[in-house]
């Protein structure tokens, strides 16, 4: 097996640049999702279970994705082709979601005096609202997960976790673009508030410029990325012939997957559990918290919408600065523990910082987490399967175990919720403890070192 090339900063940067778009528009759905749906009328209880189709789509999609863009050769390249087709639907959804509310179905469907039955103007605007935030979540998960193949396909071990650094970085610049939107449009004049029902003009043309960003990034990584020919990159690869690489069978791969693969999936549950009560709780958390009120359908929810998106921005920068110092610990299990704990930290401080600038401590300590959660998972899993071959089937069925947690902690969200008193500030403690447990988790991983 030939050794892979050195690769120049620039072409490690083109090599991820597109996930900067890709990451605006996952930003714009993680900080405005139980918003939008707080505002089109769910209750707290249900929040959950819409987050049940992120990681739903992504367990599907992505080990799909990377199974079949393992046996795709084309002039265009092996895994681009899908990151463009998946960019460009994500791009249509993103005009739509944001509009749920505004759009008159019921009349439109069964005539302005026909008798819905259980079918309700609300009910219709919730299912397409729930059909949207579906496709947005397959899009997306179609244009992301090219991403890290690219890498796990064309980088040397030595490189790879500067490649991984370099794809955080553009991760989490994406990510303060995307949450930063709302607030400032809002700061230009863009209405903040609107009717019963409706999604503010403020989220809508947050989503619409993001979608136009995302196309462009994506763009330019096609045309600056040229993919391997399959000669170069069974050579590359230590695979006898890539185009003729044998179907891969997933229950055949997970039996021979190395431990690694599961002892970070361990780390990955509680992780990425924690998370998902951040995304569907955290809104209503810092608007309790700071001021008194989860009431969608005030002005005060709204603000308190704004500055989450402020807030989710502050904890993306935090990520970035830990990013750089991760690799100053020397002992990268050390590092990935830490920042975790951390990250436990900054969850449990919510509830606990009621004034507005107050709430910037605990986000950028959760920004610890999210650096070492984007970038080390892959490194170790990625120079744990060099040599294995399916590099794209097997990251994409890693990438259950970032869907799994998510779907598990979404069907027990509710309950959880109840078992805290109801209270959405007590979902922050209950993720604080499982960043907590992930950190201790962190020591069973097997690193093996480029």
């Amino acid at each position: 097996m030939k050794q892979k090339p050195n690769l120049s900063f620039w072409k490690l940067w083109n090599l991820s640049f597109g996930f900067f778009g890709v990451q605006i528009a996952y930003a714009l759905q993680s900080a405005n999702i139980s918003r939008i749906f707080r505002t089109l009328g769910a209750d707290p209880h249900d929040l959950s279970f819409f987050w049940l189709l992120p990681p739903l789509m992504g367990i599907l999609v992505q080990p799909i994705v990377g199974t079949l863009s393992d046996k795709t050769w084309t002039r265009f390249g092996r895994r681009i082709p899908y990151l463009f087709i998946g960019a460009l639907v994500a791009v249509a959804v993103m005009c739509l979601l944001p509009n749920a509310g505004s759009f008159n179905f019921a009349p439109w469907l069964f005539g302005e005096d026909g008798m819905y039955g259980i079918i309700t103007t609300l009910g219709v605007t919730m299912l397409f609202g729930i059909m949207m935030l579906m496709l947005l979540d397959t899009s997306i998960n179609m244009a992301m997960q090219p991403f890290k193949m690219l890498v796990g396909d064309m980088v040397n071990e030595a490189q790879k976790a500067k490649a991984y650094s370099i794809q955080s970085f553009l991760c989490n610049a994406g990510s303060v673009v995307g949450f930063v939107f709302p607030f400032v449009f809002a700061w230009l004049g863009i209405s903040n508030v609107a009717e019963k029902g409706i999604v503010p003009d403020s989220v809508v043309w947050s989503f619409y410029i993001g979608a136009a960003i995302l196309i462009l990034c994506v763009v330019y990584t096609t045309l600056k990325v040229k993919e391997w020919s399959p000669k170069e990159y069974a050579e590359y690869n230590g695979v006898a012939d890539a185009s003729k690489e044998s179907k891969a069978n997933w229950f055949i791969l997970l039996k021979n997957a190395p431990s690694t693969f599961w002892r970070v999936g361990l780390v990955q549950f509680f992780c990425w559990s924690a998370f998902l009560y951040m995304w569907s709780y955290v809104t209503d958390s810092v608007s309790l918290t700071v001021w008194g009120t989860a009431d969608a359908e005030t002005q005060a929810y709204q603000e308190a919408g704004n500055w989450t998106g402020i807030l989710y921005a502050i904890q993306a920068m935090g990520s970035v600065a830990w990013a750089a110092l991760l690799p100053r610990f020397g002992n990268a299990k050390l590092a990935y523990s830490v920042s975790l704990l951390l990250g436990g930290l900054g969850f449990a401080l919510i509830p606990f910082c009621p004034g507005q600038y107050l709430q910037i401590i605990p986000f950028l300590l959760i920004g610890c987490a999210w650096a070492a959660m984007l970038a080390m998972p892959f490194t170790f899993v990625t120079n744990a399967l060099q040599g294995y071959g399916h590099m794209g089937a097997y990251l994409g069925l890693f990438n259950g175990t970032i869907c799994l947690p998510q779907i598990v902690a979404a069907l027990c969200g509710g309950l959880i919720l109840q078992a805290v008193g109801g209270v959405q500030t007590g979902m922050m403690l209950v993720a604080g403890g499982l960043l907590v447990v992930g950190a201790l988790c962190v020591f069973f991983i097997k690193d093996r070192k480029a």
